[in-house]
């Protein structure tokens, strides 16, 4: 299970996702990732149609639920002076660098993985 987090983590970081900027190429990787399992997701459109959510339900839909949320998007890092490629998730001593990594890919990593 860690090695399927760390992997997509690893794919999340990948995309850059920057506020600013549209965040659907990173919109259309979760849906992917949960279409993989069978889960369907219900996008919902920012007005100007630049941006995205994403709604999935898991289980019946009778009951009260869990709501787990997350958002997808970093802030722009001028000026930091990182280690590490910004974009591209990098394992060292056990641990993922990169954008986004603990706030909040990290957790959408964790419950990504979770699905299946």
């Amino acid at each position: 299970m860690i090695e399927k987090i760390a992997q997509i983590l690893c794919e999340l970081i990948s995309n850059e996702s920057i506020s600013a900027n549209s965040n659907l190429d990173i919109i259309d990787y979760i849906e992917r990732l949960l279409a993989s399992s069978g889960v369907s997701a219900r996008r919902i459109p920012s007005s100007d149609g630049r941006k995205a959510s994403l709604l999935a339900t898991i289980g019946p839909t009778d009951r009260p639920a869990l709501v787990l949320s997350a958002h997808t998007d970093v802030v722009p890092v001028d000026g930091q002076a990182w280690t590490v490629p910004l974009v591209a998730g990098v394992i060292r001593d056990q641990c993922v660098f990169g954008r986004g990594a603990t706030d909040m890919k990290g957790f959408l990593a964790v419950v990504l993985a979770s699905v299946p």
